[in-house]
């Protein structure tokens, strides 16, 4: 299994609150954000992490470099529209096998995902997604599944679902066809190519977490902490 972090954004909110570091340094219980996820992904059997990063974000940069032999780092710097565009700009290290892909402020117990990351290594499915029933985001992505926790929608509202995407995605080769299509098509958001594996007819499996904390605002950083540390 491949391993990447989405690292592209602009972290615009918690700078708008007076946060001074970009968000993938922003300190979670001791240690950068992005240096906590990189250190769970060698845990769960990483050999090489691919990482995106916006090239205005040259702290991020000069830091992913400093560790980067540790991690066996893939860089690439670029500055993209979406985290979708993050994700196609990722994808040619990521082709051939299983990929793990997450976005770099999202937080979660280290025994949950190496719990995932063993269930997807065994899954038959198309994609394994990370979800929880923890709803804390302004703009939550609802998912819809069935009795054997088969994903069949994702939507904008509750729509009857209970659970809701966590920036964690479990992805295989035909999840690329899918992405490249969504990019020539010009779609510019994750959601809409996680729609659009579900309307490709992938079989897409949703993988529950209990608790999934995203952290956009500085207030989100003692609720990260909470987590992590029960």
């Amino acid at each position: 299994m491949k391993f990447a972090v989405i690292a592209a954004g602009a972290g615009s909110r918690l700078a708008d609150e007076g946060m001074s570091v970009p968000k993938p340094l922003v300190t979670v219980c001791g240690e950068p954000m992005i240096g906590r996820l990189l250190g769970i992904l060698r845990g769960c059997g990483a050999d090489g992490i691919s990482v995106i990063v916006n090239p205005a974000n040259t702290r991020t940069i000069d830091y992913l470099e400093s560790v980067s032999g540790t991690y066996n780092l893939h860089l690439v710097v670029k500055a993209t529209e979406s985290s979708m565009h993050s994700l196609y700009e990722l994808s040619p290290w990521l082709r051939g096998c299983k990929s793990c892909v997450t976005t770099v402020d999202t937080i979660f117990r280290e025994e949950e995902f190496r719990g995932y990351v063993d269930y997807f290594n065994l899954s038959e499915a198309d994609g394994v997604m990370g979800v929880t029933d923890f709803v804390d985001d302004e703009k939550p992505l609802y998912v819809g599944v069935d009795e054997h926790c088969m994903i069949n929608g994702f939507y904008d509202g509750k729509s009857g679902c209970h659970c809701v995407s966590g920036g964690i995605y479990g992805l295989t080769e035909k999840s690329f066809g899918t992405l490249e299509r969504c990019v020539a098509a010009g779609q510019s958001r994750m959601r809409a190519f996680q729609r659009q594996m579900v309307a490709d007819g992938l079989r897409l499996e949703a993988y529950r977490f209990g608790q999934i904390i995203d952290v956009d605002h500085i207030s989100d950083i003692a609720k990260a902490e909470k987590l992590i540390e029960k």
